[in-house]
């Protein structure tokens, strides 16, 4: 039963570390190039007044600079644009070298018309991701960095008045927090891009205080929607390369009222669409140059300013992270008539498909597609284009003569780039007024072949619908679809194609007969509810395969559907090929609740503590922790009750009661409403949880043996083993020595001290236990030696080995007067037992703890209290319960009063934790505090 056990808990132990191979390592390639300084940079420090030194001692706000411009800004008077630069969690301030150092590149190209000031806020790499108390600290710090900033612009003939914010991280969250301080004017920012910021949820919730600040940011900008108005903001996800902020947290917050936010993913951002690690969007050549290009199309020529018109901002942004029209901005054309002349060459194309190449044009020419005769038989046009010079090239003619269009509009904003070329569809019902569709071609000199190609086509033919395979198929059923017409571009549709656990590979495989070379394709995975689209870039004929997953369930009132998009050649033959990948659904529910473990993992624990002590309580004796594990774990008993509450909940009775009640929010319903809970997964974690709770337990004990032989080794082993009091005038001194270490410092580090000690105390019981086994299995031997000993010499016949013993021969014991035993041993080992899942209980309070820990350690030299501390409180509790733990035994539970609710209530905590911790990962040592304090009073009652 044992083997059984553990091979089902090492499935689902692999299962895990698939999960987790799939996220960490199993993506695209790194395709980030790396800017490079072309001078050494150099970072000023930017004096801030003293009272700002006084109160934030460990913070900096700094110019960036390069060669000459770093010399020219050495008396701190910019003239130019200023961009403030926030870092994010354990971010340094020099990450905004890459940013500058191309923006000043830029600057150069244009003659210094305009430039940008980079500034950048030094906030001591704080951990600030898993640690909220600094939040606010370092949004008051930034609000006064802006107006130190703008005093050094106030001598120019157009002082400015406004900053532009570029956040990583947590920084993103901190811009968009300044707009919650109560003295704070909207009218400072000019713009606020964040990346990789985790705008919806923290990553890890591991402090209330964390949660505190993102309620407080999104339910302001949620419902202070006219004062934000006027601050425009960009997120941009790094996608599946970011493995610390998945995607999904970085979508904004819509505004019911005004929209100002656009939320993108980097590879559906064009010139970029490639996913970027959390690192490497801050430095990512290709998303650097689009932030600055957008940057630079922001200015206002006659104020050298960012524009305050949000309508062209936001067109601005989206030309450059949305949707590129592969036209530059500023050559949009309203009408025809300055392109049209007698110069050009005009040729009317009567087919419904056409082709053209060329690489040396000395006139442009215009090809004019007749619309009136194609309505019948079709319902889009569509055209490829490689060249991408962003000139408008696509025009709807409304008047005309025999030969030449006279009247007509630009349609060059309907197209867009992609990665080997820019394409155009135009639907022929929405543009009825047109007589024909014009294509430019402008003069080109060069060397550079070009190619074009044009089709009227019906959108039915090109359109298939499948739907996807079951998630539970394995990737044994397959959904196959054909292209067999062919065409220019090609659209399949995928049903049910909309939840996060979904995860399929996709195999597109193209045939073309006629083809004597590789031609460049282009398949693009279109999500329509957010902008996470992805692109692939191949060579047909070719065999391909593409993941593909969701960043962002489909909401509840969309009934959009998922497109995969072939622009290919129209010579070539299609089959594509969709089936599960098993490995690739354990990463996303890994990805999206791989944050939920711990909670499950703890879960367990209890149940099997409960199952120990129920042990005790029937036959005076505890089991093995994994034992009890595998007795007590069940889903069963926690996921029905919790499932039946969320179900409750629905019903307005049950919520009456639920707050008179006081209880919070039920955790499994905040993720329903997010889009990120669906049905079995909490089955699947709780698996998960088990056979991390039993793997770990073992290792732990592995680990935990190895410190017994070291300690061993260097020590001497007593087999004197003493039961005193649960409470001794040195333990309460422990105990309040570090309640005061707690509250004057930090409390996780009270509790790692507290935790060390009960880490050595197991190490002693199980070096207790050996020590025991040897002695009482040398017992026998040393009364034989005796026994030889006494025969081979001379004595009295009447004088036995316990009458005449030998000086040198004794017989161990475990105090003065017993001597070793069976039940001494198995007393031990019940003590061991008890303690040692106590111990693996406080080792998850510990590593929820960590965080504070890290950041009070890290800010020690600033200052040695923790305020405001998240783990204070708990570490109060969890010491005092320890302090009588660590002296308690096994025996002195088995008469205990207490010890059946103990046992009982451990379930209901079980189920607790899974109920409030989901959401709420701090709340995990909140519950195993209130099993310890029970277990420490049936030591008493």
């Amino acid at each position: 039963m044992k083997l059984a056990a553990a091979l089902f808990y090492g499935l689902i132990f692999c299962f895990v570390g698939i999960g987790i191979r799939d996220i960490l390592f199993l993506h695209e390639a790194n395709g980030c190039s790396m800017t490079y300084m072309y001078e050494y940079p150099e970072y000023k420090k930017v004096p801030l007044p003293k009272r700002l030194s006084r109160r934030y001692p460990s913070y900096g706000l700094y110019l960036y600079g390069e060669g000459v411009y770093a010399e020219e800004n050495r008396n701190l008077r910019p003239v130019g644009i200023p961009v403030l630069f926030l870092p994010g969690n354990a971010g340094s301030y020099k990450q905004v070298r890459s940013l500058g150092s191309v923006a000043l590149r830029k600057s150069e190209n244009i003659d210094f018309k305009f430039h940008f000031n980079f500034f950048s806020i030094d906030f001591n790499e704080e951990l600030v991701a898993f640690y909220g108390g600094s939040l606010q600290k370092q949004t008051k710090f930034v609000h006064e960095c802006i107006k130190v900033i703008l005093k050094l612009y106030k001598d120019q003939e157009l002082p400015v008045s406004r900053v532009a914010i570029v956040g990583h991280s947590m920084g993103g969250l901190v811009a968009r927090a300044l707009l919650t301080l109560q003295d704070f004017n909207p009218d400072l920012i000019s713009l606020i891009i964040t990346q990789a910021t985790p705008h919806i949820a923290p990553v890890l919730t591991v402090d209330r205080y964390l949660l505190d600040f993102y309620d407080t940011v999104n339910s302001y900008w949620l419902l202070n929607a006219n004062t934000v108005k006027n601050v425009t903001v960009l997120s941009v996800g790094g996608g599946f390369r970011d493995y610390q902020v998945r995607s999904g947290l970085t979508i904004l917050p819509s505004l019911n009222i005004h929209n100002t936010t656009i939320s993108v993913v980097s590879s559906a951002v064009p010139r970029v669409w490639i996913s970027t690690d959390h690192l490497a969007i801050v430095w990512c050549k290709e998303l650097v140059l689009s932030t600055v290009r957008a940057l630079f199309d922001l200015v206002e020529p006659d104020s050298n300013q960012i524009t305050q018109n949000q309508e062209k901002m936001k067109f601005i942004l989206s030309h450059h992270f949305v949707k590129h029209t592969a036209v530059d901005h500023e050559e949009e054309a309203d009408s025809m008539s300055p392109f049209f002349g007698l110069k050009s060459v005009w040729t009317e194309i009567g087919s419904s498909s056409w082709s053209y190449s060329g690489s040396n044009e000395p006139r442009g020419k215009y090809f004019s597609f007749p619309v009136s005769s194609h309505r019948r038989n079709f319902s889009h046009f569509h055209c490829q284009s490689s060249v991408l010079d962003g000139s408008p090239w696509l025009y709807g003619c409304t008047k005309s003569d025999i030969s030449v269009c006279l009247e007509g509009m630009d349609l060059s904003l309907e197209s867009e780039l992609l990665p080997t070329f820019k394409i155009v569809t135009l639907s022929l019902n929405h543009y009825l007024n047109l007589s024909h569709i014009i294509v430019y071609i402008p003069r080109t000199n060069g060397n550079k072949e070009f190619t074009l190609h044009c089709e009227f086509f019906s959108e039915e033919s090109r359109t298939a619908t499948t739907q996807v395979p079951n998630v539970f198929s394995f990737g044994i059923s397959a959904s196959k679809v054909d292209f067999t017409s062919s065409g220019l571009m090609h659209t399949l549709q995928l049903q049910d194609f909309n939840q996060i656990y979904q995860a399929f590979t996709v195999y597109v495989e193209s045939k073309c007969h006629s083809l004597t070379e590789e031609l460049p394709s282009v398949y693009r995975w279109h999500i329509p509810w957010s902008n996470e689209d992805s692109f692939t870039a191949v060579s047909v004929p070719s065999s391909v395969e593409i993941s593909a997953k969701l960043h962002v369930a489909r909401p509840v009132n969309d009934s959009s559907v998922s497109v995969l998009h072939l622009y290919t050649s129209r010579d070539c033959q299609y089959q594509i090929t969709i089936r599960t990948s098993f490995f690739q659904v354990l990463g996303q529910v890994i990805r999206f609740h791989g944050v939920c473990l711990p909670v499950y993992i703890v879960s367990n624990i209890l149940l099997g503590y409960g199952r120990q002590l129920s042990n005790v309580l029937s036959t005076g004796h505890s089991v093995e922790f994994d034992v009890a594990l595998d007795s007590a774990a069940k889903p069963y008993k926690v996921d029905p009750i919790v499932n039946v509450l969320k179900l409750l909940l629905r019903f307005t009775w049950f919520n009456t009661v639920w707050a008179l009640l006081f209880l919070p929010e039920l955790d499994a319903v905040i993720l329903t409403n997010q889009g990120n809970w669906y049905p079995l997964v909490s089955l699947f974690l709780f698996l998960f949880g088990t056979g991390i709770a039993y793997w770990s337990c073992i290792l732990f004990h592995f680990f935990l043996k190895l410190l017994s032989s070291l300690w061993g080794a260097l020590r001497r082993p007593s087999v004197v083993s003493e039961h005193g009091r649960l409470i001794t005038p040195g333990g309460l001194g422990l105990i309040i020595f570090l309640n005061i270490i707690s509250w004057m410092t930090c409390g996780a580090f009270a509790l790692l001290v507290i935790y060390l000690l009960y880490v050595f105390k197991v190490v002693g019981l199980l070096t207790l236990i050996r020590t025991l086994k040897n002695v009482l299995n040398l017992a026998p031997k040393r009364k034989a030696e005796n026994e030889k000993a006494v025969d081979s010499r001379n004595v009295p016949e009447n004088c036995g080995v316990k009458e005449c013993p030998l000086p040198n021969a004794r017989l161990p014991a475990l105090g003065r007067d017993k001597f070793v035993s069976v039940s001494a041993i198995d007393e031990a080992v019940d003590n061991l037992r008890m303690h040692f899942t106590v111990l693996n209980l406080v080792t998850w309070a510990v590593l929820l703890s960590a965080p504070s820990l890290t950041y009070w350690f890290k800010n020690l030299r600033y200052e040695k209290r923790l305020d405001p501390d998240p783990c204070r409180h708990v570490a109060t509790v969890l010491i005092i319960a320890l302090g009588i733990l660590i002296k308690s035994s096994t025996a002195s539970m088995k008469t205990s009063k207490l010890l059946k609710h103990v046992a009982r209530i451990q379930l209901p905590v079980s189920v607790a934790v899974v109920a409030f911790g989901l959401v709420h990962l701090y709340r995990v040592s909140y519950f195993i505090a209130f099993s310890l304090v029970l277990h420490a009073l049936s030591c008493f009652v």
